[in-house]
C-alpha cells in the first residue's frame, strides 16, 4: 500500500535535483551573457516589430505546463549530447561576437539555454519538449533585413491595384505619386512587424490546431502570404482614401486602422478560412510520449556532465574577451588624392552626410570634373570593430535614419559596391555606392564584410576597417559619374589601399 507513494516521492526528488541543476545552469549562462540577454529584452520592449516576443515568453511557459502531465511520467537523466548542443550554441555566439552580429550572439544565447535543458533533463524529455524548445528560436529578433524587399513589393502591388482601379500613379522605387499627393512606402509601412508577428502566431496556431505536418506548413505559408497581400491592400486603400478625403485624413485613418484593427481582422480571416481543415481534437494530449519510455542513450554521471556544461559557456566568453580587444592605428591622413581629370571642390546641393557611429576617423571630400559632374567621397575609419562601432550595421552608411534622406531604389552595382538611389524632399535624387574594407580587402557585400571581420578577429588578421562611400546627385552625374571617378582612381581596391597606406 505504501510502495506507490514512496516511488512517487523518490521520483519527485529526482526531478527536484535535475530542475535545480537546470535552474543553476540557466542562471549561470544568463549571468555570463547578460549583455546579450539585456539587448534582446530591450529590443522586445522598445521595437514595435518585436513586442510580440513579450507575450511569447509566457506562451512558452504555458506550452511546457500543458505538457507537464506527460512530462512527469518520464525520468530526467544527465545527457552528454546536451553539452554538445550547448557547445554549438557557444560557437554561434562566438561567431556573432567576433563578427559583431547581434543576431548570432542572441541566437547563440538561446541555443545555449536549449542545450542546458538537454544536459539537465535528457533525450526523452527534449523530444517531449521539442516544440516549446523550437518555438523559443522565434524569440531571437530577426527579419528586419526584409524591410527593403517588403517596401518594394508593397509599392509595386499598390501601383498595380491603383492602375486596375483606373487611378493614375507613377512609381520611383518606394515613392508613389498620384493626383492626391506624394506617398512613401516607408520602413514602418513595409509590414515587416506584421509579417514577423504573424510568423510567431501562425506557428503557434499550427501546432495547436493541426496534426498533419502538410497542413501545418500550408497554414503558415498561407498566413504569411495573406499578410503581405493585406499590407499592400492597406497601402492601396490609404491612397484611394487620399483621393476621396485628402492626404492628411487618409494618413490618420491609416495609422489608427492599421495599428489597432487591421492585424486582428487579418488573423480572424486566416483562422476562419483555415478552420474547416483543423484536424487536431480539442481534447487531444499536448504531446504523444509513446516510445519515450525507452532507456535513454548517452547518459553520463552528474558531476561530469554538469562540470562540462558549466565550463563551456565560461570558455567561450573567456576566449571572446581575449580576442576582442585587438586594435591597430589608422594612417594620420586617409584623404584620397584627386584622380586624373578631377579636382577638389566645395560642397553644393542638398546637404548629405554619412553616418559612421563610433568611427575613429571621418572624412568627406568633394570632387568635380571638366564637365561639371560632382562626386563626394566619404570614409569612416575604425581601428577595431566592436558593438556600436561597426562598418556594417543598422542605420550606418549612406542613409542616416535621423536625416531627411530616404532609400528610394536599388541600382546596378558599381565595381561590386552596393549601389542605391536616395531621395531628399524636393525631390532631390542622389546615387550612392558603398564598400566595406575589412582585413585590407574591399567588398560591396555586407555578408562578405562580416565574414572577413570574423576571420580577422579569430585568426589574427588586420583589425582595422573602413566604410567607403562614393555619391553623386543625379543631376550632377549620378551613378555614371561615380563609375567614371572610380575608374580614374584605379578601382575601389586601389582607393582602399591608398587610404590605409598599403601601397
Amino acid at each position: 500500500m505504501t510502495a506507490r507513494p514512496i516511488a512517487a516521492l523518490r521520483g519527485w526528488s529526482l526531478w527536484q535535483r535535475h530542475l535545480a541543476a537546470l535552474g543553476a545552469l540557466a542562471a549561470a549562462i544568463l549571468l555570463l551573457f547578460a549583455r546579450d540577454a539585456a539587448d534582446m529584452a530591450g529590443i522586445w520592449w522598445h521595437s514595435s516589430t518585436f513586442t510580440h516576443c513579450l507575450l511569447m515568453v509566457p506562451m512558452i511557459g504555458w506550452l511546457v505546463q500543458q505538457r507537464w502531465p506527460q512530462l512527469r511520467t518520464l525520468a530526467p537523466v544527465w545527457w552528454w549530447p546536451g553539452a554538445v548542443w550547448l557547445a554549438g550554441g557557444g560557437f554561434v555566439w562566438l561567431v556573432g561576437e567576433a563578427a559583431g552580429v547581434g543576431l548570432f550572439r542572441q541566437l547563440g544565447l538561446v541555443l545555449m539555454l536549449q542545450g542546458a535543458v538537454g544536459a539537465a533533463l535528457g533525450e526523452n524529455l527534449v523530444r517531449a519538449l521539442l516544440f516549446p524548445l523550437g518555438y523559443a528560436l522565434l524569440l531571437v529578433p530577426f527579419g528586419e533585413e526584409l524591410v527593403p524587399l517588403l517596401q518594394t513589393l508593397t509599392a509595386r502591388i499598390s501601383v498595380v491595384l491603383l492602375h486596375l482601379s483606373g487611378l493614375d500613379a507613377a512609381i520611383e522605387g518606394v515613392f508613389i505619386t498620384t493626383r492626391a499627393g506624394f506617398f512613401e512606402v516607408a520602413e514602418a509601412c513595409s509590414g515587416v512587424n506584421f509579417l514577423i508577428a504573424m510568423l510567431a502566431y501562425s506557428v503557434f496556431a499550427a501546432n495547436l490546431c493541426f496534426k498533419s505536418w502538410t497542413r501545418r506548413i500550408v497554414f503558415v505559408a498561407a498566413a504569411l502570404a495573406t499578410t503581405v497581400a493585406a499590407n499592400a491592400l492597406r497601402a492601396y486603400g490609404t491612397m484611394v482614401a487620399a483621393e476621396i478625403w485628402g492626404i492628411e485624413a487618409a494618413g490618420g485613418i491609416d495609422h489608427v486602422f492599421y495599428g489597432w484593427i487591421f492585424f486582428g481582422i487579418v488573423i480572424l480571416i486566416v483562422m476562419l478560412v483555415a478552420r474547416r481543415w483543423f484536424d487536431r481534437p480539442a481534447n487531444d494530449v499536448a504531446v504523444d510520449i509513446t516510445g519515450l519510455n525507452a532507456p535513454p542513450r548517452f547518459v553520463g554521471p552528474a558531476p561530469a556532465v554538469l562540470a562540462l556544461a558549466f565550463a563551456l559557456p565560461l570558455a567561450f566568453s573567456g576566449w571572446a574577451a581575449l580576442i576582442g580587444g585587438r586594435a591597430a592605428p589608422l594612417p594620420a591622413t586617409m584623404a584620397p588624392p584627386p584622380p586624373p581629370g578631377w579636382h577638389d571642390a566645395a560642397s553644393e546641393g542638398a546637404a548629405w552626410h554619412p553616418r559612421f557611429d563610433g568611427a575613429d576617423r571621418r572624412l568627406v571630400r568633394h570632387f568635380v570634373d571638366a564637365a561639371g559632374r560632382r562626386v563626394t567621397v566619404a570614409i569612416g575609419g575604425y581601428e577595431r570593430q566592436a558593438e556600436g562601432r561597426e562598418v556594417v550595421g543598422f542605420g550606418q552608411g549612406a542613409i542616416d535614419p535621423d536625416s531627411k534622406w530616404a532609400w528610394s531604389a536599388a541600382l546596378p552595382a558599381v565595381d561590386g559596391g552596393k549601389t542605391e538611389r536616395l531621395l531628399y524632399p524636393g525631390p532631390v535624387l542622389r546615387d550612392a555606392a558603398t564598400w566595406y574594407v575589412v582585413d585590407g580587402r574591399a567588398t560591396g557585400s555586407s555578408r562578405a564584410a562580416k565574414l572577413a571581420e570574423l576571420k580577422a578577429r579569430l585568426l589574427g588578421g588586420d583589425p582595422r576597417a573602413l566604410s567607403l562611400i562614393l555619391t553623386a546627385e543625379e543631376r550632377a552625374g549620378g551613378r555614371d559619374a561615380i563609375a567614371d571617378f572610380l575608374s580614374a582612381s584605379g578601382g575601389v581596391q586601389a582607393m582602399a589601399d591608398r587610404a590605409l597606406k598599403l601601397r
